[in-house]
Protein backbone atom coordinates (compact mmCIF):
# COMPACT_ATOMS: atom_id res chain seq x y z
CA UNK A 1 0.00 0.00 0.00
CA UNK A 2 1.26 3.10 -1.05
CA UNK A 3 1.49 6.23 1.41
CA UNK A 4 0.55 9.96 -0.07
CA UNK A 5 3.79 11.60 0.82
CA UNK A 6 3.13 14.32 3.39
CA UNK A 7 3.03 18.05 1.85
CA UNK A 8 5.71 20.54 4.33
CA UNK A 9 4.56 23.26 5.85
CA UNK A 10 3.44 26.86 4.04
CA UNK A 11 6.65 28.23 5.81
CA UNK A 12 9.00 26.12 4.72
CA UNK A 13 7.74 25.83 1.23
CA UNK A 14 7.92 29.09 0.73
CA UNK A 15 11.61 29.80 2.19
CA UNK A 16 12.90 26.84 0.21
CA UNK A 17 11.37 28.91 -2.55
CA UNK A 18 12.67 31.86 -1.48
CA UNK A 19 16.04 30.40 -1.74
CA UNK A 20 15.75 28.54 -5.17
CA UNK A 21 13.86 31.40 -6.83
CA UNK A 22 16.74 33.42 -8.52
CA UNK A 23 18.52 29.96 -9.52
CA UNK A 24 15.57 28.62 -11.16
CA UNK A 25 14.22 31.79 -12.54
CA UNK A 26 17.49 33.36 -14.08
CA UNK A 27 17.80 29.39 -15.61
CA UNK A 28 14.16 30.06 -17.63
CA UNK A 29 15.41 33.05 -19.05
CA UNK A 30 18.52 31.84 -19.99
CA UNK A 31 17.15 28.94 -21.31
CA UNK A 32 15.11 30.98 -23.31
CA UNK A 33 18.20 33.46 -24.48
CA UNK A 34 19.75 30.56 -26.06
CA UNK A 35 17.10 28.58 -27.53
CA UNK A 36 16.29 31.33 -29.74
CA UNK A 37 19.60 32.83 -30.65
CA UNK A 38 20.42 28.63 -31.21
CA UNK A 39 17.85 28.89 -33.32
CA UNK A 40 18.92 31.99 -35.14
CA UNK A 41 22.06 31.52 -35.80
CA UNK A 42 21.14 28.07 -37.29
CA UNK A 43 18.87 30.01 -39.78
CA UNK A 44 21.60 32.28 -40.68
CA UNK A 45 24.02 29.74 -41.13
CA UNK A 46 21.26 27.59 -43.08
CA UNK A 47 20.03 30.51 -45.30
CA UNK A 48 21.95 30.52 -48.52
CA UNK A 49 21.95 26.64 -49.19
CA UNK A 50 21.59 26.35 -52.62
CA UNK A 51 18.66 23.74 -53.83
CA UNK A 52 20.93 22.61 -56.78
CA UNK A 53 17.55 21.84 -58.36
CA UNK A 54 19.61 21.48 -62.07
CA UNK A 55 22.02 18.72 -60.54
CA UNK A 56 18.96 16.12 -59.63
CA UNK A 57 20.00 12.54 -61.07
CA UNK A 58 16.76 10.64 -61.48
CA UNK A 59 17.33 6.30 -61.30
CA UNK A 60 16.45 6.38 -64.68
CA UNK A 61 19.26 8.51 -65.63
CA UNK A 62 21.89 6.97 -63.19
CA UNK A 63 20.97 3.41 -64.57
CA UNK A 64 21.46 4.96 -68.43
CA UNK A 65 24.87 6.07 -67.44
CA UNK A 66 25.38 3.37 -65.66
CA UNK A 67 24.55 0.96 -68.68
CA UNK A 68 26.60 3.39 -70.95
CA UNK A 69 29.92 2.92 -68.74
CA UNK A 70 29.77 6.47 -67.82
CA UNK A 71 30.40 7.82 -64.55
CA UNK A 72 27.03 9.66 -62.47
CA UNK A 73 27.92 13.02 -61.37
CA UNK A 74 27.39 14.76 -58.19
CA UNK A 75 23.66 14.68 -57.80
CA UNK A 76 21.94 17.39 -55.79
CA UNK A 77 22.62 15.08 -52.18
CA UNK A 78 26.13 15.57 -52.99
CA UNK A 79 26.26 19.30 -54.05
CA UNK A 80 23.71 20.65 -50.62
CA UNK A 81 26.49 18.06 -48.56
CA UNK A 82 29.74 19.82 -49.90
CA UNK A 83 28.58 23.33 -49.73
CA UNK A 84 26.95 22.17 -46.17
CA UNK A 85 31.12 21.14 -45.61
CA UNK A 86 32.20 24.56 -46.53
CA UNK A 87 29.41 27.10 -44.13
CA UNK A 88 29.36 24.21 -41.51
CA UNK A 89 31.00 27.10 -38.48
CA UNK A 90 27.50 28.74 -38.09
CA UNK A 91 25.00 25.47 -37.93
CA UNK A 92 27.34 23.76 -35.68
CA UNK A 93 27.39 26.84 -33.27
CA UNK A 94 23.01 27.36 -33.20
CA UNK A 95 23.36 23.47 -32.67
CA UNK A 96 25.13 23.79 -29.38
CA UNK A 97 23.52 26.98 -28.13
CA UNK A 98 20.28 25.31 -28.59
CA UNK A 99 21.13 22.35 -26.54
CA UNK A 100 22.84 24.16 -24.28
CA UNK A 101 19.19 26.23 -24.00
CA UNK A 102 17.21 23.00 -23.50
CA UNK A 103 19.66 21.61 -20.45
CA UNK A 104 18.88 24.89 -18.56
CA UNK A 105 14.62 24.10 -18.87
CA UNK A 106 15.55 21.37 -16.02
CA UNK A 107 16.34 23.71 -13.23
CA UNK A 108 12.97 26.09 -13.45
CA UNK A 109 11.12 22.38 -14.23
CA UNK A 110 12.39 21.65 -10.76
CA UNK A 111 11.38 24.33 -9.33
CA UNK A 112 7.65 24.65 -10.18
CA UNK A 113 7.49 20.52 -10.08
CA UNK A 114 8.18 21.05 -6.35
CA UNK A 115 6.66 24.46 -5.77
CA UNK A 116 3.16 22.19 -6.93
CA UNK A 117 4.15 19.04 -5.13
CA UNK A 118 4.16 21.62 -1.96
CA UNK A 119 0.67 22.35 -2.67
CA UNK A 120 -0.72 19.05 -4.23
CA UNK A 121 0.79 16.21 -2.52
CA UNK A 122 -0.38 13.56 -4.91
CA UNK A 123 1.95 14.74 -8.11
CA UNK A 124 3.91 12.00 -9.32
CA UNK A 125 7.73 11.95 -9.14
CA UNK A 126 7.45 10.39 -12.57
CA UNK A 127 7.04 13.96 -13.54
CA UNK A 128 10.52 15.37 -12.44
CA UNK A 129 11.81 12.33 -13.67
CA UNK A 130 10.86 12.25 -17.11
CA UNK A 131 11.98 16.08 -17.34
CA UNK A 132 15.14 15.43 -15.95
CA UNK A 133 15.58 12.34 -18.87
CA UNK A 134 13.74 14.43 -20.91
CA UNK A 135 15.86 17.66 -21.20
CA UNK A 136 19.22 15.62 -21.57
CA UNK A 137 17.35 13.27 -23.92
CA UNK A 138 16.48 15.72 -26.01
CA UNK A 139 18.65 18.45 -25.45
CA UNK A 140 22.07 15.76 -25.97
CA UNK A 141 20.16 14.24 -28.71
CA UNK A 142 19.56 16.88 -30.83
CA UNK A 143 23.10 18.55 -30.31
CA UNK A 144 25.02 15.04 -31.30
CA UNK A 145 22.60 14.70 -34.34
CA UNK A 146 22.46 17.98 -36.13
CA UNK A 147 26.57 18.37 -35.16
CA UNK A 148 27.15 14.97 -36.42
CA UNK A 149 25.66 16.15 -40.00
CA UNK A 150 27.67 19.25 -40.43
CA UNK A 151 30.60 17.13 -39.15
CA UNK A 152 30.13 14.69 -41.85
CA UNK A 153 29.45 17.40 -44.38
CA UNK A 154 32.88 18.66 -44.07
CA UNK A 155 34.58 15.39 -43.99
CA UNK A 156 32.28 14.75 -47.55
CA UNK A 157 34.54 17.68 -49.03
CA UNK A 158 38.07 15.53 -48.97
CA UNK A 159 36.68 12.19 -50.01
CA UNK A 160 36.83 10.43 -52.49
CA UNK A 161 33.60 9.12 -53.81
CA UNK A 162 30.88 12.46 -54.39
CA UNK A 163 28.02 10.39 -55.42
CA UNK A 164 24.35 10.66 -53.85
CA UNK A 165 24.29 7.75 -51.95
CA UNK A 166 28.20 8.67 -50.49
CA UNK A 167 26.91 11.81 -49.23
CA UNK A 168 24.02 10.21 -47.89
CA UNK A 169 26.53 8.00 -46.11
CA UNK A 170 27.85 11.01 -45.02
CA UNK A 171 25.26 13.44 -43.60
CA UNK A 172 22.82 9.90 -41.95
CA UNK A 173 26.23 7.73 -40.51
CA UNK A 174 25.41 5.69 -37.44
CA UNK A 175 26.20 8.74 -34.56
CA UNK A 176 23.49 10.94 -36.72
CA UNK A 177 20.93 7.96 -36.38
CA UNK A 178 21.61 7.02 -32.31
CA UNK A 179 21.32 10.98 -31.69
CA UNK A 180 18.25 11.10 -33.13
CA UNK A 181 16.34 8.33 -31.25
CA UNK A 182 17.75 9.71 -28.21
CA UNK A 183 16.40 13.00 -29.08
CA UNK A 184 12.87 11.52 -30.05
CA UNK A 185 12.91 9.90 -27.12
CA UNK A 186 13.76 12.64 -24.67
CA UNK A 187 11.06 14.79 -26.73
CA UNK A 188 8.33 12.12 -25.38
CA UNK A 189 9.39 12.07 -21.85
CA UNK A 190 9.73 16.18 -22.22
CA UNK A 191 6.24 16.46 -23.19
CA UNK A 192 4.69 14.40 -20.89
CA UNK A 193 6.31 16.18 -18.16
CA UNK A 194 5.33 19.63 -19.75
CA UNK A 195 2.18 18.24 -19.71
CA UNK A 196 1.88 16.92 -15.80
CA UNK A 197 3.84 19.92 -14.20
CA UNK A 198 1.48 22.88 -16.50
CA UNK A 199 -1.58 21.17 -15.14
CA UNK A 200 -1.10 20.74 -11.73
CA UNK A 201 0.28 23.65 -11.43
CA UNK A 202 -2.71 25.44 -13.28
CA UNK A 203 -4.79 23.60 -10.59
CA UNK A 204 -3.40 24.56 -7.54
CA UNK A 205 -2.98 28.29 -8.84
CA UNK A 206 0.96 28.66 -9.60
CA UNK A 207 0.37 29.00 -13.03
CA UNK A 208 -2.23 31.49 -14.44
CA UNK A 209 -4.76 29.81 -17.07
CA UNK A 210 -3.00 31.51 -19.94
CA UNK A 211 0.19 29.77 -18.64
CA UNK A 212 -1.06 26.74 -17.84
CA UNK A 213 -2.50 26.13 -21.47
CA UNK A 214 0.11 27.28 -23.00
CA UNK A 215 2.68 25.26 -21.62
CA UNK A 216 0.65 22.21 -21.85
CA UNK A 217 1.00 23.47 -25.60
CA UNK A 218 4.55 23.66 -25.44
CA UNK A 219 4.44 20.13 -24.32
CA UNK A 220 2.70 19.11 -27.42
CA UNK A 221 5.15 20.88 -29.24
CA UNK A 222 7.57 18.28 -28.26
CA UNK A 223 6.03 15.27 -29.74
CA UNK A 224 4.85 16.99 -32.93
CA UNK A 225 6.34 19.14 -35.04
CA UNK A 226 4.70 22.25 -34.66
CA UNK A 227 7.37 24.23 -33.21
CA UNK A 228 11.06 23.13 -34.02
CA UNK A 229 12.53 26.01 -33.77
CA UNK A 230 11.38 26.54 -30.42
CA UNK A 231 9.48 29.84 -30.60
CA UNK A 232 6.54 29.31 -28.12
CA UNK A 233 8.60 27.24 -25.74
CA UNK A 234 10.94 30.40 -25.43
CA UNK A 235 7.97 32.83 -25.18
CA UNK A 236 6.95 30.38 -22.33
CA UNK A 237 10.23 29.97 -20.32
CA UNK A 238 10.58 34.10 -20.48
CA UNK A 239 7.20 34.39 -18.92
CA UNK A 240 8.22 31.82 -15.90
CA UNK A 241 11.23 33.22 -15.97
CA UNK A 242 9.75 36.91 -14.62
CA UNK A 243 6.81 34.95 -12.82
CA UNK A 244 9.33 33.08 -10.95
CA UNK A 245 11.28 36.00 -10.21
CA UNK A 246 8.05 38.02 -9.10
CA UNK A 247 8.43 40.64 -12.11
CA UNK A 248 4.69 39.34 -13.07
CA UNK A 249 2.46 42.41 -14.18
CA UNK A 250 -0.26 42.83 -11.73
CA UNK A 251 1.74 40.67 -8.87
CA UNK A 252 2.39 36.65 -8.58
CA UNK A 253 -0.67 34.54 -8.15
CA UNK A 254 -1.78 34.28 -4.54
CA UNK A 255 -0.23 30.72 -4.23
CA UNK A 256 3.15 31.93 -4.44
CA UNK A 257 2.44 34.00 -1.42
CA UNK A 258 0.51 32.16 0.77
CA UNK A 259 2.05 28.47 0.13
CA UNK A 260 -0.91 27.28 -0.07
CA UNK A 261 -2.90 25.60 -3.17
CA UNK A 262 -4.99 28.33 -4.42
CA UNK A 263 -7.55 27.02 -7.31
CA UNK A 264 -8.97 29.54 -9.52
CA UNK A 265 -12.47 30.56 -9.11
CA UNK A 266 -15.29 29.23 -11.66
CA UNK A 267 -16.88 31.62 -13.99
CA UNK A 268 -19.31 31.30 -11.48
CA UNK A 269 -17.89 32.31 -8.51
CA UNK A 270 -15.96 35.01 -10.92
CA UNK A 271 -19.88 36.48 -11.44
CA UNK A 272 -20.23 36.03 -7.78
CA UNK A 273 -17.16 38.25 -6.62
CA UNK A 274 -17.87 40.94 -9.48
CA UNK A 275 -21.42 41.28 -8.14
CA UNK A 276 -20.44 41.40 -4.30
CA UNK A 277 -17.53 43.86 -5.04
CA UNK A 278 -19.89 46.14 -6.57
CA UNK A 279 -22.84 45.98 -3.93
CA UNK A 280 -19.93 46.71 -1.22
CA UNK A 281 -18.82 50.27 -3.55
CA UNK A 282 -22.36 51.36 -3.54
CA UNK A 283 -24.14 49.94 -5.95
CA UNK A 284 -27.71 48.39 -6.30
CA UNK A 285 -27.57 44.26 -6.75
CA UNK A 286 -28.96 43.27 -10.28
CA UNK A 287 -32.24 42.61 -10.37
CA UNK A 288 -32.48 38.24 -11.25
CA UNK A 289 -34.44 37.87 -14.21
CA UNK A 290 -37.72 35.62 -13.33
CA UNK A 291 -38.05 33.05 -15.01
CA UNK A 292 -41.64 33.08 -17.09
CA UNK A 293 -43.95 30.36 -17.64
CA UNK A 294 -43.87 28.55 -20.48
CA UNK A 295 -46.89 29.70 -23.14
CA UNK A 296 -49.07 27.07 -22.60
CA UNK A 297 -50.95 25.65 -25.89
CA UNK A 298 -53.61 26.92 -27.54
CA UNK A 299 -56.76 24.86 -27.03
CA UNK A 300 -57.69 21.88 -29.25
CA UNK A 301 -60.90 22.82 -31.26
CA UNK A 302 -63.46 20.79 -30.76
CA UNK A 303 -64.35 18.27 -32.84
CA UNK A 304 -67.46 18.34 -35.11
CA UNK A 305 -69.79 15.83 -34.47
CA UNK A 306 -69.48 13.55 -37.68
CA UNK A 307 -72.56 13.76 -40.27
CA UNK A 308 -74.04 10.55 -39.49
CA UNK A 309 -74.75 11.52 -35.89
CA UNK A 310 -76.28 14.72 -37.59
CA UNK A 311 -78.64 12.76 -39.90
CA UNK A 312 -78.99 9.84 -37.49
CA UNK A 313 -80.70 12.67 -34.77
CA UNK A 314 -82.75 14.58 -37.50
CA UNK A 315 -84.44 11.23 -38.49
CA UNK A 316 -85.59 10.83 -35.08
CA UNK A 317 -87.00 13.97 -34.70
CA UNK A 318 -89.15 13.39 -37.95
CA UNK A 319 -90.35 10.34 -37.12
CA UNK A 320 -91.42 11.54 -33.60
CA UNK A 321 -93.40 14.26 -35.53
CA UNK A 322 -95.15 11.58 -37.56
CA UNK A 323 -96.22 9.71 -34.52
CA UNK A 324 -97.59 12.58 -32.95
Amino acid sequence: MTETPRSPTPETALAWEAEQRARAGYSALGAAVLTIIGSVVTGLGLKNLPKFDDRIVTIVDALRLTAEGRPIPPGRLAAQAEWLGHHATLPIIGALLFGLGTLLIFPPLAYLFRATRARRPMLPQVALVLGAIGVVGFGVGRTVAETSRYLGAKDFIHAADHTNSAAADALGGSTFLIGQIIWQAGALGLGFAFVLLCLNAMRVGLLTRFMGILGLIVGVTFVLPLDQQGIIRVFWLAALGVLILGRWPGGAPKAWETGKAEPWPTQQEVREQREAARVASGGEPRPRRERRPAAQPPPAPARPESSERVVHSGSKKRKRKRRS
